[in-house]
């Protein structure tokens, strides 16, 4: 089995995790990059609040949202995109949290996904003092990326898993997570009956 996975970002206007703003998306085959897309977010009612403190990390602001596409609108090129590949992020649990309840806020049915962290990942391959995302990709050789970008994020994630398994010789994600005896994540889905719009 290939090294094949797609790395996801997201960005959020605010502490909800249904606030999915920005999303950048990787798709790796046979460990090389082959495509990759991002683009804005208008989040879902009650919870598009802009707070500032998540201005200053990401940039993104009310007004760059105005005309993007809803959650329910993007959510098929999302899921196109990403096809049956277990998800790769950086502290994969708020990505996967994002992803969840962002469906369930707008009744969206989400596929069930799989998961692996680049943050755990990096914890067991590398030696550092600092395991956030641009020190953990500078130890993979990505370097010279803007951090809270989500695209130039799902990038930097992809990165490491694919640097883990040159160096371990992890011919893909779930022999990775074997020898690092890390686990690839149940599905996770989002049930519509529970939608909290």
């Amino acid at each position: 089995m290939p090294l094949d996975f797609t790395a996801i970002d997201f960005e959020t206007a605010n502490s909800s995790p249904a606030s999915a703003c920005s999303v950048g998306l990787v798709r790796v085959r046979d460990g090389q990059v082959v495509a990759t897309a991002g683009w804005l977010i208008r989040p879902p009612a009650g919870h598009d609040e802009f707070q500032e403190w998540n201005v200053k990390i990401h940039g993104i602001r009310p007004h760059d949202v105005r005309s993007a596409a809803s959650w329910t609108e993007q959510f098929a090129d999302l899921c196109d995109f990403a096809g049956s590949d277990v998800l790769v992020a950086h502290n994969a649990g708020f990505d996967l949290n994002v992803l969840r309840r962002a469906s369930e806020a707008t009744a969206t049915s989400c596929p069930p996904y799989r998961s692996l962290c680049s943050l755990q990942v990096a914890r067991k391959v590398y030696d550092l003092d600092s395991y956030r995302l641009p020190r953990a990709a500078e130890a993979a050789g990505f370097t010279g990326f803007s951090h809270h970008d989500a695209l130039a994020d799902a990038l930097a994630c992809a990165h490491i898993v694919m640097d883990a398994a040159r160096r371990l010789a992890a011919p893909d994600v779930f022999a990775l997570a074997s020898v690092l005896k890390l686990r690839v994540t149940e599905p996770v889905v989002a049930s519509p009956e529970r939608a909290v719009a």
